[in-house]
């Protein structure tokens, strides 16, 4: 059997990706995006699973979207299912890369409420990059689950995600904003903020949402949308 060169530099883009070196590992995952062949698919996947370096997985990303999706798909559907919290984690950023709309069965509620905040993060994103048309607002309710979930950066990423669903999301987040749960409350409030004032920032929307909640109903009413 004839070795071609296309094959001698698939074999060396392959072994490159397991590396010991980051840096060699950054330069396999490019060649891998800059001549896409199939079998650098399974490969780029079981290596986001494990790579811990964020530079080397954005490029293992960047390989994956080079290529066809009818390749991709089905390898990155059944890793949002893995064990593994950083293999569902990048493997749902990827197919938010991607954007075919075909992978949006896999967005389970399962996933929007992963315990790992990196997993629901990355959901999140995915979530309303690939939902179909008329299914925003069944995604924003769900999404309203998460409401005054972990520290700033999930919350902010919370928060974005429901903006980026537009006016749809009103009705869910105003109720959000009487429920018992004052962090949610608060959640609310400062995501409703930042859907009328994106130039605010999230910090201050947050704080001011905070004194707004504590300050009582009467308060929360002249300030609501």
């Amino acid at each position: 059997m004839t070795i071609t060169r296309q094959d001698t530099d698939a074999t060396r883009a392959l072994h490159g990706l397991e590396d010991g070196r980051s840096s060699m590992r950054l330069r396999a995952a490019l060649a891998a995006g800059t001549t896409p062949d199939p079998r650098f698919v399974d490969k780029l996947v079981e290596r986001c699973a494990v790579e811990p370096e964020f530079l080397v997985r954005d490029m293992l990303t960047w390989a994956l979207t080079r290529h066809p999706v009818a390749t991709t798909l089905p390898a990155l559907v059944r890793e949002v299912r893995s064990e593994r919290a950083q293999a569902r984690s990048q493997a749902l950023h990827t197919l938010s890369k991607i954007g075919d709309r075909q992978a949006w069965p896999a967005i389970t509620r399962a996933l929007l409420s992963d315990a790992d905040d990196e997993v629901a993060r990355s959901a999140w994103r995915a979530a309303v990059v690939l939902v179909p048309e008329g299914g925003e607002s069944a995604l924003a309710a769900v999404l309203a689950t998460q409401l005054g979930r972990g520290e700033r950066e999930t919350q902010l990423s919370l928060s974005r995600a429901l903006v980026t669903l537009g006016e749809v999301m009103v009705p869910t987040l105003r109720a959000a904003t009487t429920a018992p749960d004052p962090r949610v409350r608060a959640h609310a409030l400062a995501t409703q903020r930042l859907l009328r004032e994106p130039d605010a920032g999230f910090e201050f929307a947050i704080e001011e949402a905070k004194r707004v909640v504590a300050l009582g109903p009467a308060e929360r009413d002249d300030r609501t949308c």
